[in-house]
């Protein structure tokens, strides 16, 4: 015996697993499922979120069926934080999450020049590579004195350089640059940091570092360019000594060749110095032999 027995949806059940999916800087995926499994009709859902720093609500409806929806939730702001809550249209029991927005890079190229009596930071602009920044929101300048552990805002600009003044020697300064902040403080930029070495150098350790081994390198390269030329002249050399032997040698065999034997004929030092000796002497003419006078 077996009896069927089918369960009542409960509408004011809230939704279930609520939580984001990914995030960026000016939106954010969340994903969640329905109050119970298989739904037969069409859900409507009320997604509102909530502006943590400028205080204000938004509000959007979802409608499906599916038992797992996925939403993007679009106008964002870089660096923002927000509280999503999502419920079903009757206002039933509601699921919540808060969502941070990635904030704005950092400014790229940061760079010390140093001058007489100040120095000056330049970086590029930020809007080559981040369509949401507007040059007119600007950038806001920090500094972090090492020996006095102090952290001083300099100010803010909306150009690609900013002055900074009054240093004082032996002291190690750290820079940041970053997207200017908004709504007191909250919605700030990556920051771009740069170490100031002391007694004024003006240089970051890691570019003085890169300095010195370029500097090395200088050295090295032309002193290795001048071992291999030597060595190449040198190989030069003996190669061409070796064909004047082999050379010299064979046209002194080609001298001393016999066609008659098929072979050439060497003779000692002492052989050389014995023809004379063995060759017949001349010593007259007979009176048989006639001689004739051109």
């Amino acid at each position: 015996d077996y009896v069927v027995v089918k369960m009542i949806p409960d509408n004011r059940l809230p939704p279930r697993h609520l939580h984001s999916v990914h995030t960026g800087k000016t939106f954010a995926v969340i994903k969640w499922e329905s109050p119970y499994d298989s739904p037969d009709q069409d859900m409507l859902y009320a997604v509102a979120v909530k502006d943590l720093i400028r205080k204000t609500d938004k509000i959007y409806k979802v409608k499906t069926r599916n038992s797992t929806v996925e939403y993007t939730i679009k106008k964002l702001e870089p660096g923002g934080k927000y509280h999503v809550v999502v419920q079903l249209g009757n206002m039933s029991k509601e699921s919540s999450m808060k969502i941070n927005t990635v904030p704005l890079s950092a400014p790229d190229a940061l760079k010390i020049i140093t001058e007489n009596d100040h120095i000056l930071l330049f970086w590029k602009s930020l809007a080559l590579k981040e369509s949401n920044f507007n040059e007119s929101r600007g950038y806001e300048i920090h500094m972090f004195d090492s020996l006095m552990n102090i952290t001083a805002y300099l100010g803010n600009t909306t150009e690609n350089f900013f002055k900074v003044s009054n240093l004082k020697i032996g002291h190690n300064y750290s820079f940041t640059v970053q997207a200017r902040c908004l709504y007191s403080g909250q919605m700030c930029g990556e920051p771009a940091t740069l170490l100031y070495d002391e007694l004024g150098t003006g240089e970051d350790p890691s570019a003085a570092k890169t300095g010195r081994s370029t500097d090395v390198a200088a050295i090295v390269v032309p002193v290795l360019f001048l071992l291999l030329v030597t060595l190449g002249i040198g190989f030069v050399v003996l190669y061409m000594r070796h064909r004047r032997l082999q050379n010299s040698f064979t046209a002194f065999a080609n001298s001393h060749y016999s066609s008659r034997l098929g072979s050439a004929i060497f003779s000692s030092g002492d052989d050389l110095g014995d023809e004379d000796d063995e060759a017949p002497m001349i010593t007259g003419f007979s009176d048989d032999v006639p001689m004739v006078i051109a």
